[in-house]
């Protein structure tokens, strides 16, 4: 099988093996909508509490909106209580037309650890079965329900085989893993070798997938030859750059890629922003920008004044006016 190819999620069937991770602060539905234009196979939302679901938060239902061109897509969703999770699965599929709800059991953040959610579950595999269990009995076959975990808590307990385990048996449909241990976070470096080894314990039975230090296509490819996981999730490497949806896909089938132009990024950058305005208005969309533009300029030349500029941006004016000090028309 070439490293690009379809994969297919309990009765999901996606076109392609390159997938946008769910990222807190950036996998809104405005950054989905280019990941997914730039040939992302699949995408996720930020991570939605189950709690805050079930209590009926205001704040959720814009974490679980579609992007305008996003066909499928997955819910991701976090919680340690089984009941709350099951509460939630319904909930989910009354207010969207996902096509997947994974359950995240390897956020290292403490506030998401301390609730028994998260990173948790990757180290209590009894846990981890009877959330997703009850999750999946909950969804009742209408989407698949999938599971991301960590390698371990720390170097001392690499605890992935029992959480597998305990996933596979309460009927995931899929497994993705980041490499790291929960002590990690995102620092470091990611061990793929333990996804190499989930891939060999999975034997099949289930799609494996791999995020963690993948920062461009060749890493993708890497990843795909050295593991054998079936499918890469880009988080951080898309930040900024959703371009390398499509370069991945078009180095995994020819050997090459090409990178975007400056007038690409800049147009890309205001695409962003003008969907994040259209969802949250000026102000806060421009304030929200401030980061993502910076990803935008990374590398670029004169990319530290642009950075400089847009910390003090609060108007769409502001951008384009940082923009046209470059003579670049995009």
């Amino acid at each position: 099988m070439t490293l690009f190819h379809p994969v297919t999620i309990g009765q999901l069937a996606l076109s392609g093996n390159i997938f946008l991770a769910p990222v807190a602060g950036y996998t809104d539905r405005a950054f989905r909508a280019l990941c997914i234009e730039q040939g992302a196979a699949f995408t996720y939302t930020e991570l939605v509490s189950a709690e805050a679901l079930v209590r009926g938060a205001r704040n959720t239902d814009a974490l679980l909106r579609a992007a305008p061109t996003e066909k499928k897509y997955a819910v991701q969703i976090f919680g340690g209580k089984p009941d709350t999770l099951a509460r939630a699965v319904p909930l989910v599929l009354e207010k969207t037309h996902c096509a997947c709800i994974d359950i995240n059991c390897g956020c290292p953040v403490p506030k998401v650890v301390k609730t028994g959610a998260g990173a948790a579950l990757t180290r209590d595999a009894d846990a981890l079965f009877h959330a997703v269990r009850a999750t999946v009995i909950a969804a009742d076959g209408r989407v698949p329900i999938t599971v991301k975990i960590r390698s371990g808590w720390d170097a001392a307990h690499i605890t992935w085989h029992n959480a597998a385990a305990a996933a596979l048996s309460a009927g995931a449909a899929a497994i993705t893993m980041h490499p790291r241990t929960r002590a990690q976070g995102y620092e470091g470096k990611a061990d793929w070798s333990q996804l190499q080894k989930l891939v060999a314990f999975a034997a099949g039975r289930v799609p494996v997938f791999g995020s963690g230090d993948v920062f461009s296509p060749e890493d993708a490819a890497r990843m795909i030859s050295e593991t054998g996981c079936d499918g890469v999730m880009f988080a951080r490497g898309a930040m900024g750059n959703p371009f390398i949806f499509r370069q991945t896909k078009d180095f995994l089938e020819t050997g090459k890629y090409r990178a975007p132009s400056t007038a690409e990024r800049f147009a890309a950058a205001m695409q962003e922003l003008n969907l994040l305005i259209a969802d949250y208005g000026e102000l806060r969309a421009c304030r929200e920008m401030r980061k993502r533009f910076c990803a935008y300029t990374k590398g670029m030349n004169g990319g530290a004044a642009f950075r400089a500029a847009c910390v003090k941006a609060e108007t769409k004016a502001d951008y384009e006016a940082i923009i046209a000090q470059t003579g670049i028309s995009y």
